[in-house]
């Protein structure tokens, strides 16, 4: 048996003991007191940290500093605290915070036994609350290589995988990297997974807890899943950049294209004539010569003259200004006139343009194709088909920059059993859930607060009480059943587009 948290729903005089269940925890009443109880792992598992004693105990601190930072910030100083989320709905429910801005953050701490990469799976989980939002920072964790070297920790410490959030500006980001060797240099290179498939905007605003968890498979299938929903997965063979296998030939970095190679498809037709009737000269536009000047049309009026209230100002100097000239404006005589100045006959297009003769296109005899270079076996490649085998690891570390304080972890869990995994989900992250739920605000809350991001729903307000009122009136006084109906289900209407709106 796991240890199961609980849930007590006041009713009146009755209280009523739920059982939290992932994924189908729902709330009506916001008159829910959650008891909290520190998680049990509860089956295999190579790490577990719920924070709850309230010290470091096991972790270390950074005394490193970063080799390519000035001096001033290179020192990995940032503050790390043991304590309880600001807007707690757990008391006693402690996590880490990471308290400084703008500085870095180093800590660490060595699995019970190292990770393996066998015939099991790994299943790295952990929660994160941004408290105070998050500006550009990130979450992630780090599962280091095997080092004993903690309070030396530093960005370039190698790693197995980096996972989590991470954000800057408007760039949403959740990490699944891992470090794979080269069978044949030995080096290692960065694989990148594809980006998640859903929006993560809602995980770094809303303030709440959510729950990160990357699965990887020996078959080497990934998941990657946010409050238990899959928001991202792929193989490690198909859906990393770059992939794990490098291409078995390659372009051959010797081959040049020769000179007299022809790549073009079309060609001017060497044996076409300009046709002797072809006039190049004739313009694309003439005067319509069927055009009449209007009756009215005042050839002798400008169309603008000068302003005749205008006053030469008095500080103008003519020898330094120029002669004055009172500022154009449009002729009066010409506003009720067809037109004034010397009339024109407008253009048209000339149906004897032709423009500038070319020869035709035909296709090139001698077209060769775009040229490419020749390929050869690719000197570095390699197949390896089971990257799932990674380099085993030994401690958990989270080395991070923040411009936003009060990141709040918990819960961190490494182990290779899909279903003890679950159950310290729901001992930890789901009692969080069940509390944040419960203190969301009411009905009434939830709709002013709608309405003050979006006014115009005071419109619907309004129709939702006000057109019932009015169908009552008018059924009462005209007894037309019908029309009562017609507006029963427009009310209706409005209270479901209030609904889905309050859902979104």
């Amino acid at each position: 048996k796991h240890n199961k948290a609980n849930i007590v729903i006041n009713l009146g005089v009755l209280n009523v003991v739920q059982p939290i269940i992932p994924g189908s925890l729902t709330f009506i009443s916001p008159c829910v007191q959650v008891t909290y109880k520190a998680p049990e792992p509860m089956g295999e598992h190579f790490f577990a940290e719920s924070f709850d004693r309230g010290t470091l105990d096991g972790w270390v601190l950074s005394s490193a500093k970063k080799d390519d930072a000035d001096e001033d910030i290179a020192k990995y100083d940032g503050k790390w605290s043991v304590e309880e989320m600001k807007d707690s709905k757990l008391p006693g429910d402690k996590g880490l915070v990471l308290k400084s801005r703008a500085k870095h953050h180093a800590i660490s701490a060595q699995l019970l036994r190292p990770f393996i990469f066998d015939t099991q799976p790994l299943i790295i989980q952990y929660e994160v609350n941004f408290q105070a939002g998050i500006d550009c920072g990130g979450a992630y964790v780090k599962l280091l290589t095997q080092t004993p070297d903690l309070d030396l920790f530093v960005d370039k410490t190698p790693y197995t995988i980096m996972f989590g959030p991470d954000k800057c500006g408007e760039d949403y980001k959740l990490h699944f990297i891992f470090r794979h060797k080269n069978p044949k240099t030995g080096e290692y290179e960065e694989k990148h997974a594809k980006k998640p498939d859903a929006d993560l905007r809602t995980y770094y605003t809303d303030k709440k807890t959510h729950l990160y968890t990357l699965v990887v498979n020996p078959d080497n299938s990934f998941e990657v899943l946010v409050d238990q929903t899959v928001v991202n997965s792929g193989s490690l063979l198909t859906d990393m950049t770059p992939p794990v296998n490098p291409p078995a030939e390659i372009e051959d970095p010797d081959d040049h294209k020769p000179e007299d190679w022809d790549e073009r498809p079309k060609i001017q037709d060497p044996d076409a004539a300009k046709p002797e009737d072809w006039d190049e000269d004739a313009p694309a536009q003439i005067p319509d010569e069927d055009a009449v000047k209007p009756d009215g049309w005042l050839d002798d009026e400008p169309e603008y003259m000068g302003d005749p209230d205008a006053v030469k100002p008095e500080d103008w100097d003519e020898d330094m200004d120029g002669e004055w000239e009172a500022p154009q404006v449009p002729n009066p005589a010409c506003e009720t006139a067809p037109g004034c100045g010397a009339w024109k006959r407008p253009t048209i297009d000339n149906p004897n343009y032709k423009g500038k003769w070319k020869p035709p296109m035909i296709d090139n005899p001698n077209y060769q194709g775009v040229w490419k270079p020749r390929k050869i076996p690719n000197p570095a490649y390699f197949e390896d088909l089971q990257p799932f085998r990674m380099t085993p690891f030994s401690a958990v570390g989270l080395e991070l920059w923040s411009m936003t304080s009060d990141i709040f972890f918990d819960n961190f869990f490494i182990t290779n059993d899909r279903n003890t995994a679950e159950r310290w989900a729901t001992d930890g992250w789901g009692l969080k859930k069940a509390a944040e739920g419960a203190a969301e605000p009411g009905l009434a809350t939830q709709m002013l607060n709608a309405a003050e991001e979006r006014p115009w729903l005071w419109v619907v307000y309004v129709l939702t009480v006000a057109l019932p009122l009015v169908l009552i009136i008018v059924f009462c006084c005209t007894g037309k059943v019908a029309t009562a109906n017609v507006g029963a289900h427009r009310s209706s209407d409005v209270y479901t587009l209030l609904r889905n709106n309050l859902r979104q």
